[in-house]
C-alpha cells in the first residue's frame, strides 16, 4: 500500500480529456465558463498545496480562490505550449505564502530548517487501537492528517508535494524554488516523521485525506465563477 493511494491520489478523474492547452484557448477566446473545467481538474492539488502551509482549510480555499481568479486575470503571461498546471501551483503557492506571511509563527520555505525541528512527534494513537479499528471509525485517516499538519514548515510542502501529489524531485524543486538536494533531504526526513508518529499505521490502511470534491468543490467553483463574470 503506497501513501499515494492511501491519500487518495490514484485515478484522480478529470472533468474532461481535453489538454490544458485546448482548454485555456476557450478561455481566453471568451469562454469563462471553460475556466471550470481547469478548476475541477487541479482543486485537489492546490488545496493540498496551500493547506500543506497554512493548515488551514477555510484559510487554504481563499487562497485557492485568490490564485484562480490570479491566474485567470494574468492568462496573457502563461506562454503556451508549457505546463499550466506548474504554473497555477506557483500561483497557488505563493498566494499561500503571503497569507503566512501575516502570521508571527511564519517559517519561510526556502529557510534551512533547524535541528530541533525534527524531534520525533508524540504519537496520537492509544496502544490498544489496532490499524482495523482505526479504519473502521475513520480515526486513521484523522491520524494521518494531524502527523502532516505536524511536520515542521520546510518539511510539510515537500512532503504533500512528493508523497501526495506524487510530484518529481525536480517538479517540487521547481514549484517551491528551492534546490533538488533540499527536496530530497526534506523528503527523507518527514517520511521518517511520519513513520515515528503512526507507527507504521499508514501502510496498513487505504484511506483518503485533504480530500477536496462534492460540495466544497462545487461551492469553490461556483464562488470563481461568480467573481470572473463580475470582473
Amino acid at each position: 500500500m503506497t501513501l499515494a493511494r492511501i491519500f487518495g491520489v490514484a485515478h484522480v478523474p478529470r472533468a474532461t480529456d481535453a489538454p490544458d492547452e485546448a482548454v485555456l484557448a476557450r478561455v481566453k477566446a471568451g469562454d469563462v465558463d471553460a475556466y471550470e473545467i481547469l478548476m475541477r481538474r487541479y482543486n485537489r492539488r492546490l488545496f493540498r498545496v496551500t493547506r500543506s502551509i497554512l493548515r488551514d482549510g477555510d484559510a487554504a480555499q481563499d487562497a485557492i480562490q485568490e490564485a484562480y481568479v490570479r491566474a485567470y486575470t494574468h492568462l496573457d503571461e502563461y506562454r503556451t505550449p508549457g505546463n499550466f498546471g506548474a504554473w497555477l501551483t506557483r500561483i497557488a503557492i505563493n498566494e499561500a505564502l503571503m497569507r503566512k506571511r501575516t502570521d508571527r509563527r511564519y517559517t519561510s520555505l526556502h529557510a534551512p530548517v533547524a535541528d530541533d525541528e525534527e524531534e520525533r512527534p508524540e504519537s496520537t494513537s492509544s496502544p490498544t487501537e489496532t490499524p482495523e479499528d482505526l479504519a473502521a471509525g475513520g480515526e486513521l485517516r484523522r491520524l494521518i492528517e494531524k502527523a502532516v499538519d505536524r511536520l515542521p514548515d520546510g518539511f510539510r510542502t515537500v512532503f504533500v508535494l512528493r508523497a501526495v501529489e506524487q510530484l518529481s524531485v525536480d517538479e517540487t524543486a521547481a514549484y517551491l524554488d528551492i534546490p533538488a538536494a533540499t527536496v530530497k533531504t526534506r523528503f527523507h526526513r518527514a517520511r521518517r516523521l511520519m513513520q515515528q508518529a503512526l507507527q507504521g499505521d499508514v501502510e496498513a490502511a487505504g484511506l483518503k485525506a485533504f480530500d477536496f470534491d462534492g460540495p466544497r468543490c462545487d461551492r469553490l467553483v461556483a464562488a470563481v465563477l461568480t467573481r470572473l463574470k463580475n470582473l
